[in-house]
């Protein structure tokens, strides 16, 4: 941590002016300026007499050398400033030999700008009064005396590498609360010291010591915000101990980066903050680190982790004036007490953007074997450099850091000399204890049983002391990179595409032209038939016969063509006509033989005349007959039809109304992840890559569409366009947990297991945040419900992703997790329209489909490797959490930030990258195994159609959880896929007889419906198709309601209910059959027939179906044109 330069440079202090001062005696006081610096007077200025108006011109220059080889270091100028103290020359009085002297004031200059770069700059300090001073302000609103400064270097001390490359640290220590009972202010003075290393570029780290601190009894919180003060004793004036525009805040405890962090540390900390013990200091304590310290302190935080904090307590020793104390050596060590370390999680700083951290941190006893184990440091800032300590721990010395303790090169053989030490005198901040654990730590800490028993370190723990720190950093050690970069490369990889502008051509202009010009032609040509024939049609009235009609029909033909109105209306049309030949059938070359032109001609002709008629009917509707109403399919309708046919596994129709969906709104996003959704279920992941992309070209800002294009990223190997599209959608809405867990699982597939712990205590972080906030809300509204009306119920929920409470009168567990891996998960929650479950949701659902249970996935075995357990645990002590469950629900499943994320990746049909957040939510000590967890194994195995192991984790998800209906609902899929109906109709109809629905209960009742009607319960099956129908009708479920209707002889209802069906899918041949079915039987030939042509044309593929429809033909006698 050396500077480069060997020559020394002098640094230039001038004190110009001085404004609104005052003195003791008279109005025009005699004062001068002393300057110090580093515990050196750098000089003194000359007496200058203050004007009456309180100003006066010192222009008092001095200077101190800087020089890093041996004297001033860029440390000295980062954390001490320059004092210039007023002291006023009261006039001699008589028989006076010397002048008298009262110090006035105290101004602080700090030098932090000379190590930003600067060569010079000027400043207006405030002037600090003594106590008694006649500076001290009478009023509030009076103008505060201040110094004009300026501070000169020749150039500047900091290379333009070291500008760059270097940065400055801050550490600033608070307090210590709940301090042992054994601290009391009585008694032999004791100084309370903390200090920490700093690694620098050489051999020597850096000490920081906090000196001095004050015991508190408690009884009130310390004030916020408050300022920071210098690390130096012995300032004259109280002002000028402060920092200038360095403050201590405070902020929310679950903002902090510490321990003690979590809502159950609360009440706690509240506690200990007001009415405990505490020892304050709010020092700030700053350091330079060069280029090179900067990689060093870099690497060490990657290598160590944790940091060691110490604190010890020692006794205050007066020195008398004029003499200096002497101490021997063997008592050196035996004046530390108390001696404990905090263990400072740094690994935040190596986050991207991170230049701060703050928390409340644990004491432990300090233990070498045990610091060495959690950050590799071998030597004790105390301990080991005790002597150094008590030569500087006297009353009337300025209290400066430590000189550097000199080091041994050799660390095995100081290590072994120590240890030697120990064994024969025991070490008072040595202490027993099995396992120390804070009450929310993440880093429990084992600690091995010593030989030596005190208790003193072992009263830290008991006491539950923490102390609250702060380190901050000029630069963050790793840039992060801005959102306008990561819009950018987006934007590169997938350009924005705005909506394409409607072309004013086309065959559609032109065949609204054509229809335009035969309305005008018509309409000239009654005009003419009125001017000819009108009095007569008005005298006759509609009793015109044929022949008449063909008489006027002669007579307007000939006045038209006499009159040259035929040839004008042909050349009227004859634009029109082109342009329909040109856009719409794209003839504009010259016909290669007379027979293309006349089948062309022909082709063209009947065409005209079909569009004329069209043309016609709309400009005489009265004319026109009626046509029949046909029945629009909505968009939330073909995503009905949609998911019905993957779970029938017919694909083919399932692209058929995706496509549809496309084809209607081009430009709806949430079309395209939907269609995204289901080629992942089919795994061509190429084509959901360009789906994906798609909707991310037309929202560019959108979240979902962001994840998933980083999930098909990772699925393809592409991990630099992942990782752009994860960090971007982290910076588009830094409060989505799915968003930072996908991204620490990126960085866990790269190794980078900071940067991975990063993003997931991110992740837990919001995760905490929203559901504190969901319980405020959930408590104002149970409040509002049991106001208005006792016990009842309160049904909202904590978000979108089925953490429901429940009403107590419920005998029921109330709980729908949207993860759970069923077959269409989120159906029921878009059928049934529950916008309560987004009411308070920080992340809009995804409309996109679930996987369906019967298809056969194969994960990636390459995207998926084996975590080992020991790393696992380590790394989710600090990322993962649980939604705590209220005071005012029945029960709720906890929810970790994995748990999350794979109910986001089963709704999108990503089950290769499920079983690597599987993995996690196993080993996560606030996850595990659980209900849902077991539900999501249990569809991954129904999709690879393993019914064995399905079975298995449905029976351990039942044992976990017995009344979820959710686990009857997937277990009643399993034996239904695996052939036993009778099974699964009784998981069914438990399923359907809970108070709470479970997450697809379109699909129940269509197979409860199937199997009722495959046992002849035609009844049953009515009322089940019928609640079905109620709830979200399609093809599916009318159709099994006609079915059920027509096996009850109930023909009118059941043609009506096969008409809504056919109306909904008329490509069904089921349909067709039934309805040809039902017109036999009510005797209606001609529509039985049509009926049954349709069922053959489809290719009806029920055999038994097909041989009823033939004994029924046979019976009535008709219904089969070939026969």
């Amino acid at each position: 941590m050396e500077q480069v330069s060997s020559t020394g440079r002098p640094v230039q202090i001038t004190v110009t002016d001085g404004y609104d001062l005052k003195g003791f005696k008279g109005d025009a006081p005699v004062t001068f300026i002393r300057a110090e610096f580093n515990q050196v007077v750098l000089g003194d200025s000359a007496k200058i007499v203050v004007s009456p108006e309180g100003t006066a011109k010192y222009n008092f220059t001095c200077s101190f050398e800087f020089n890093p080889e041996g004297g001033v270091t860029l440390h000295d100028l980062a954390h001490k400033p320059v004092f210039l103290t007023m002291t006023e020359v009261l006039p001699k009085e008589k028989k006076q030999k010397e002048e008298k002297t009262m110090i006035l004031g105290q101004a602080v200059v700090d030098l932090l700008p000379l190590l930003e770069g600067e060569s010079s700059f000027e400043t207006m300090v405030p002037l600090h009064p003594l106590p008694g001073s006649p500076l001290e302000p009478l009023r509030s609103g009076i103008k505060q005396c201040s110094l004009e400064v300026k501070v000169f270097v020749a150039e500047p001390l900091l290379t333009v590498a070291q500008i760059s490359g270097g940065n400055l640290l801050k550490v600033t220590l608070e307090a210590a609360y709940s301090v042992p009972e054994s601290f009391i202010p009585m008694g032999l003075l004791q100084n309370f010291m903390v200090g920490l290393q700093v690694p620098s570029a050489g051999e020597k780290d850096y000490p920081i010591f906090f000196k001095n601190g004050t015991l508190k009894l408690g009884g009130e919180r310390e004030p916020v915000p408050r300022p920071k003060k210098w690390p130096i004793a012995n300032i004259l004036a109280p002002g000028a101990n402060n920092i200038p525009d360095a403050f201590i805040v405070g902020g929310p405890y679950e903002e902090e980066e510490g321990e003690l962090n979590h809502p159950e540390d609360r009440e706690f900390r509240n506690q200990a903050e007001c009415m405990k013990k505490r020892i304050t200091w709010d020092l700030e304590s700053r350091c330079y680190l060069d280029p090179p310290a900067v990689i060093s302190f870099q690497k060490r935080i990657a290598d160590c982790r944790f940091w060691p904090v110490e604190i010890t307590r020692v006794p205050l020793v007066t020195v008398p004036k004029g003499k200096s104390a002497k101490f021997e050596k063997t008592d050196d060590e035996g004046r530390l007490s108390f001696h404990g370390v905090a263990y400072v999680n740094m690994v935040p700083l190596l986050y991207p953007g991170v230049k701060r951290i703050r928390g409340a941190f644990h004491v432990y006893p300090y233990l070498g074997s045990t610091v060495y184990e959690k950050t590799k440091c071998l030597f004790s800032l105390f301990r080991d450099t005790g002597h150094n300590l008590i030569q500087h721990n006297k009353i009337g010395g300025i209290n400066s850091p430590v000189p550097k303790p000199v080091i041994s090169k050799n660390l095995k053989e100081d290590k072994t000399v120590k240890e030697k030490d120990m064994e024969a005198r025991p070490r008072p901040g040595d202490v027993q204890a099995s396992s120390i654990k804070s009450q929310s730590s993440d880093t429990p800490l084992e600690v091995e049983p010593s030989l030596c028993n005190n208790p003193e370190g072992q009263q830290y723990v008991e006491a539950g002391t923490y102390i609250v720190l702060e380190i901050e950093l000029d630069k963050a050690l790793v840039p992060k990179r801005m959102p306008e970069e990561l819009a950018r490369r987006v934007k590169e990889m997938i350009p924005p595409r705005p909506p394409l502008t409607r072309r004013t051509g086309g065959a559609q202009k032109a065949m609204s032209d054509y229809h335009m010009q035969i309305k005008n032609i018509s309409r000239a040509i009654l005009n003419e038939y009125h001017r000819m024939f009108g009095n007569q049609a008005v005298k006759v009235g509609s009793d015109l016969d044929s022949e008449t009609l063909e008489e006027q029909k002669c007579q307007l033909n000939y006045e038209l063509n006499c009159s040259g109105k035929y040839f004008a209306f042909k050349e009227q049309l004859k634009h029109a006509v082109v342009k329909i030949v040109r856009e719409k059938y794209l003839k504009t070359t010259a016909f290669e033989s007379q027979e293309e032109l006349q089948k062309f001609i022909s082709e063209l002709y009947v065409f005209l005349v079909d569009q004329m008629h069209v043309a016609l009917n709309q400009a005489m509707p009265d004319d026109v007959q009626g046509t029949p109403s046909t029945i629009y399919t909505s968009s939330e309708q073909l995503r009905l039809f949609a998911f019905e046919a993957e779970v029938n596994e017919n694909y083919e129709m399932a692209t058929v109304y995706y496509e549809e969906r496309l084809v209607r709104e081009p430009q709806n996003l949430e079309h395209w992840l939907d269609y995204g959704a289901f080629c992942l279920l089919t795994e061509d992941n190429i084509k959901a890559q360009e789906c994906f992309r798609k909707a991310l070209s037309l929202n560019q800002n959108h979240i979902h569409s962001l994840l998933l294009c980083g999930v098909l990223a990772v699925l393809m190997e592409n991990y630099e366009q992942a990782e752009i599209f994860f960090e971007d959608a982290t910076c588009l809405e830094p409060t989505n947990v799915v968003a930072w867990t996908l991204l620490g699982l990126y960085y866990e597939i790269q190794n980078n297991d900071i940067r991975m712990e990063m993003a997931f205590h991110e992740a837990f972080k919001q995760l905490q945040a929203r559901v504190l906030q969901a319980q405020v809300t959930k408590h104002r509204s149970t409040s509002t419900v049991e106001y208005v009306e006792e016990g009842g119920k309160d049904d909202s929920c904590l978000g979108p992703w089925g953490i429901t409470s429940g009403s107590s009168t419920a005998a029921v567990k109330v709980e729908v997790p949207a993860g759970l891996g069923a077959p269409l998960s989120i159906l029921d929650e878009f059928l049934d329209e529950s916008s309560n479950l987004q009411s308070e949701s920080h992340e809009p659902i995804l409309s996109v489909q679930s996987q369906d249970p019967t298809t056969s996935q194969k994960p990636s075995n390459t995207f998926i490797k084996e975590i080992p357990s020991k790393k696992e645990a380590s790394k989710c002590q600090e990322s993962s959490t649980c939604l705590h469950p209220t005071l005012y629900s029945v029960s709720q499943t906890p929810a970790t930030i994995f748990m999350e994320t794979i109910r986001f990746l089963m709704k999108v049909n990503a089950v290769q990258y499920v079983h690597r957040v599987l993995a996690h939510e196993l080993l996560c000590p606030h996850g595990g195994p659980s209900c849902e967890y077991y539900l999501v194994l249990a569809q991954t195995h129904l999709l690879k159609k393993d019914f064995a192991k399905a079975e298995e984790y449905l029976q351990q998800a039942a044992q976990m959880d017995y009344l979820n209906p959710n686990v009857w609902g997937v277990k009643g899929h399993l034996y239904f896929l695996s052939g036993n109906h009778a099974e699964a109709k009784a998981c069914y109809e438990r399923t359907i007889s809970f108070v709470v629905d479970a997450s697809e209960m379109h699909f129940i009742f269509l197979r409860l419906g199937q199997i009722y009607l495959e046992e002849k319960e035609y009844e049953k099956a009515k009322k089940t198709y019928l609640q079905v129908c109620k709830r979200s009708p399609s093809c599916l479920t009318w159709l099994g309601l006609g079915i059920a209707c027509y096996k009850l002889d109930e023909l009118t209802e059941a043609e009506d209910a096969l008409s809504e069906a056919n109306a909904l899918n008329n490509y069904n041949a089921e349909v067709w059959a039934y309805l040809a079915l039902v017109c036999l039987k009510a005797g209606r030939q001609l529509e039985a027939e049509q009926a049954y042509k349709y069922t053959m044309k489809l290719k009806l593929k029920d055999e038994s179906l097909l041989a009823e429809i033939h004994m029924v033909q046979e019976t009535v006698g008709f219904g089969n044109p070939s026969f």
